[in-house]
């Protein structure tokens, strides 16, 4: 058929880079890391933050030199061999196919509480299905639906941090000077009031809320000028990460004392927004709440799809997922990715303790995974773009090799803490979630093996060093 085509526009790869760094575990799930590490959480979000930028730089350096759709399993097909391309691949597209459940679960909750006539599997099934119509029309209009639900989160949380901060610094009237304060963040038990550990802990409940930085590289593929908009996505993430993560949280543990009961009860953000006499503060958090989530399921679905798009293109998935329309949209991958959310959603709502959680906690780590992959694939395809292009090496890697081998070291030590974790089921994540993995290396192997014999005629030398030389060039888009 005619390929994916470049059908996003650079204010679409913009606001997908910036609302992609927002989750809606950053509304939702700050309240567990700021319960467990205090004012603290600050370093926690500062140390995955730092993680993210170093793994964006290096995922930002390959991308930049060949943009895709596979992004980071295409350049692992090419730096490590097939199997790992093969692995990554899949195991983000899983990733993603649950995310869809977990965010139309949450939002069917939001809206079921605005309109309680329709039940709560109506409203997750209407939102998956207006956002599947969105991503089959056109990339194009995937971008302007993103542009707007990213929009949104970029305001609500800028408004956020200015109103919050004239009233840490007494300048909003009618707020309570003797509760908002940076008094906050040493008063109450010291700024790590449950001791440096904790920060620890901290980076396993928010290391998941960043994941999504990545979309930006992927939907390079589908712009005018990729280069341009890699560069620009990867340059930014610094200060995006420092803004939005860093500020708001800063913010949260200034109005309030880290231990105020209300950020347990009622969330981090709408305790802070209480705190300042803001009316509603509930309802407006929902809102903001429900277009991150609708953000997320709209990107999820994007990028599911995409990467299914180019393992059919690389010949790792069925074919037909890497045929598209006179769109240029890979419908068949679409809907295949739909229709696995569907089943999620289905497991959620009749097995939600049992084959629900295994899915959430099987996928929980792939983060990681991800971004181990991309440490190791940015180490062997330096050494290839230098050898081939070296004009193309227009984004760099700080300080390689070393820094890539510090941050692969930082990710493998995350992990292996997660196994000591047993409060907030940080080992089971990594158990199961190591098993999904090492059943999808299995089949990549096996794969191979049984390939073998076919592309060993093909018999080119090996960039990766394994059967990935095949296909030396990966295809852009």
């Amino acid at each position: 058929m005619t390929g994916l085509q470049a059908g996003l526009k650079n204010r679409h790869l913009t606001m997908i880079a910036i609302g992609g760094v927002i989750g809606a575990g950053l509304f939702v799930g700050s309240s567990s890391g700021i319960a467990t590490a205090g004012p603290g959480i600050l370093l926690s979000y500062a140390l995955v933050g730092t993680l993210v930028v170093l793994v964006m730089r290096m995922l930002g350096e390959m991308s930049a030199a060949n943009p895709t759709s596979g992004s980071f399993s295409a350049h692992a097909d090419r730096a490590l061999g097939r199997w790992a391309g093969f692995s990554i691949g899949w195991l983000y597209w899983f990733f993603w196919v649950v995310v869809l459940a977990v965010e139309a679960t949450a939002g069917a909750t939001i809206l079921e509480g605005w309109i309680p006539a329709v039940p709560q599997w109506g409203w997750a099934l209407i939102v998956m299905l207006v956002l599947t119509a969105t991503n089959l029309v056109s990339v194009g209009s995937y971008g302007e639906f993103e542009f707007w639900f990213a929009g949104i989160k970029v305001v609500a949380i800028g408004a956020f941090i200015v109103v919050g901060a004239l009233a840490v610094f007494g300048v909003l009237p009618g707020v309570d000077s003797d509760k908002a304060g940076l008094g906050n963040l040493t008063d109450h038990g010291g700024f790590l009031p449950h001791g440096p550990g904790a920060i620890l802990t901290g980076v396993l409940l928010v290391v998941f809320s960043f994941m999504g930085s990545e979309i930006a590289t992927l939907a390079a593929g589908e712009s005018e000028n990729p280069q341009r908009a890699v560069t620009k996505s990867t340059n930014s993430i610094i200060w995006r990460i420092a803004v939005f993560y860093l500020g708001s949280i800063l913010v949260v543990v200034s109005l309030l004392p880290w231990n105020d009961p209300s950020i347990k009860d009622k969330g981090s953000y709408v305790a802070a927004l209480d705190s300042l006499g803001i009316a509603h503060a509930g309802q407006i958090m929902n809102f903001i709440v429900l277009t991150s989530v609708l953000s997320c399921l709209n990107s999820g679905l994007y990028t599911a799809s995409r990467m299914a798009f180019s393992l059919g293109e690389r010949g790792d998935a069925p074919k037909m997922f890497a045929q598209t329309t006179s769109r240029g949209v890979p419908r068949a991958a679409i809907l295949a990715s739909v229709i696995f959310g569907f089943v999620a959603v289905f497991f959620n709502y009749k097995f939600p303790d049992s084959v629900f959680l295994f899915l959430v906690n099987s996928s929980g780590a792939v983060a990681l995974f991800v971004w181990l992959v991309i440490c190791f694939s940015q180490l062997r395809m330096r050494k290839i773009i230098q050898r081939e292009a070296p004009e193309k090496l227009v984004v760099k890697m700080w300080l390689y090799p070393y820094l890539t081998w510090a941050t692969a070291a930082l990710i493998v030590f995350v992990l292996g803490y997660m196994l000591t974790d047993t409060e907030h089921d940080g080992r089971e994540t990594i158990l199961l979630s190591l098993l999904v993995a090492a059943i999808v290396l299995v089949i990549a192997f096996v794969k191979e093996r049984v390939s073998g014999g076919r592309t060993a005629v093909a018999g080119e030398s090996s960039a990766g060093g394994s059967s990935a030389g095949e296909r030396d060039e990966v295809k852009a888009g």
